[in-house]
């Protein structure tokens, strides 16, 4: 019995993007965008202009690499996620002194969850910006220093995510969807698959 290849194809290999495809029944093929967006720089392009361009770009990159028969009938997503916290846009941490520097940063206060999406199907790209804020109160350096150790921080945005923090018993608050803060807006991008061809598969878990 011969498997169909899927017609999404997700320009990233994060396992949290990946797994919340798979909850919402959606079958999808996996490529890691063939450029690091560690090395761009943003200039002057705010929060959300960098977001929707790096989501932009990762799924041109990975279209480009298709070949024609995964373009005739392929569909690229990619989504790039950044925090905000008084100006400062805050990515994936360098290591774990940036990620002690970035959670100690959000501790007391509210931050801005930004998830740009592109979505890139022959003759037609769109794309959009989702956003969430998230409240966390304050954090022990004992919970701090635990938390590193583990190195749960690394590959995520603001060094964190959300369910699992909340799991370890963090004071945290959102508003918004709470698949944006993770990595992929589920709510908004299921309209726009769906409007590409795209259905799940199964009825949807969540």
């Amino acid at each position: 019995m011969t498997t169909q290849t899927p017609r999404l194809i997700l320009a990233s290999t994060s396992p949290r993007r990946r797994q919340l495809l798979a909850e919402y029944g959606l079958s999808h093929s996996a490529m890691k965008p063939p450029i690091d967006d560690g090395e761009l720089q943003r200039g002057r392009v705010g929060a959300t202009g960098w977001v929707a361009s790096l989501a932009w770009l990762k799924a041109r990159s990975v279209w480009d690499h298709l070949g024609d028969g995964q373009r005739e009938s392929g569909v690229v997503l990619a989504a790039d996620t950044v925090v905000q916290r008084e100006g400062e846009i805050l990515g994936q941490p360098k290591d774990a002194a940036d990620a002690r520097r970035i959670v100690t940063t959000l501790t007391d206060g509210t931050h801005r969850v930004l998830t740009g999406v592109c979505l890139h199907a022959k003759g037609e790209r769109s794309w959009f910006v989702d956003r969430s804020e998230v409240h966390v109160g304050a954090v022990s350096a004992e919970q701090i220093d635990r938390y590193l150790a583990t190195g749960d921080w690394a590959g995520k945005a603001g060094a964190y995510n959300l369910h699992e923090r909340i799991a370890d018993g963090w004071p945290i608050e959102y508003s918004g969807d709470d698949t944006s803060i993770m990595g992929l807006p589920m709510k908004r991008l299921l309209p726009e698959l769906e409007r590409l061809g795209i259905r799940p598969d199964r009825e949807a878990v969540r």
